[in-house]
């Protein structure tokens, strides 16, 4: 169900810590679609100051799951990383299936992460330019949603702004945290 891509940065990742990794991060299939298949990305950083941070990515249909720490002990920003990302899960399955039964979505209620789409977010270098260098270019597949899930997957990413396709126009629309800590919806028109 999830296959590992599990890279190390300044630090040689070794079969124990490859299996304890895949060990703590595999708790979250009980969550997940048992006939599709995920792909978990894990990078580990080792920093000179005797500190590691390990991140982990999981693209699902319409969820981006992230999360990232910070310790002294590689092993324990694992365990960290785990709970942060079992908690994403736990609140966006609450929050679609409230949604399900105030809107009266059907089949909402037993939703279940289906198929990944690994090419959601394809990073390419982009070449310099004179005036404006631009250090880095981000392909987004853009997912229809409504404007409350696009909030939400903004605050699960940890982000300023959030792109997505509004479902009810089938535009590109952008949502971002004003300065007051309220929201803001950018809409386009036809």
């Amino acid at each position: 169900m999830l296959e590992f891509k599990v890279r190390g940065e300044n630090i040689e990742i070794t079969d124990a810590m490859s299996e304890y990794i895949e060990k703590r991060i595999s708790r979250l299939e009980r969550y997940l679609n048992t006939e599709a298949s995920y792909i978990a990305r894990v990078n580990v950083r080792s920093y000179k100051e005797g500190t590691f941070k390990t991140e982990v990515t999981i693209q699902l249909p319409y969820l981006l799951l992230r999360a990232e720490d910070t310790q002294t002990d590689m092993y324990q920003t694992v365990d960290f990383v785990s709970d942060k990302l079992e908690r994403q899960i736990r609140k966006y399955k609450t929050k679609v299936n409230r949604k399900s039964r105030e809107k009266g979505y059907k089949g909402l209620e037993n939703t279940d992460f289906m198929a990944v789409d690994p090419a959601a977010a394809v990073e390419e270098p982009e070449p310099e330019d004179e005036g404006l260098e631009i250090v880095r270019t981000k392909h987004v597949d853009l997912k229809p949603m409504d404007v409350e899930e696009a909030v939400l997957q903004m605050e699960l990413l940890g982000h300023e702004f959030f792109i997505f396709q509004d479902a009810e126009t089938d535009l590109p629309a952008v949502v971002y945290k004003r300065r007051d800590g309220k929201y803001a919806l950018l809409d386009t028109v036809n």
